[in-house]
């Protein structure tokens, strides 16, 4: 399986964590989520608005449970958006999608 997920604190962080820039920015925020993430060992890729992981349900759902953790001290609340592909018996399918598509594009003259 393949998921997508957002997360982000708001409200008032922790004691000690700086929480929102002035900006709005919660780059650290997700910097730990994501930290959390590449430690996993499982196949995995960041974008600008979401972070891919890629294996097994109960493995995945920990690491994500574990990223949402790691955000927690940055605000009293936290914002968790899932977007799951669950497609028994595949795997590979982090690149194997995208490559499918490139191959579609390109045999397509786009």
């Amino acid at each position: 399986m393949i998921v997508a997920f957002s997360v982000a604190p708001s409200g008032t962080p922790q004691p000690g964590h700086a929480g929102e820039t002035e900006d709005g920015s919660v780059h650290d925020a997700v910097a730990a989520a994501v930290r959390v993430v590449r430690e996993s060992g499982l196949p995995n890729r960041t974008s600008s608005m979401f972070t891919e992981v890629e294996g097994e349900w109960d493995e995945v759902f920990a690491v994500v449970k574990r990223a949402t953790e790691a955000v927690a001290p940055f605000g009293s609340r936290i914002s968790l958006v899932i977007k799951a592909d669950i497609r028994p018996g595949h795997s590979g399918e982090l690149d194997g999608k995208v490559a499918r598509l490139e191959s579609a594009l390109d045999a397509s003259g786009e």
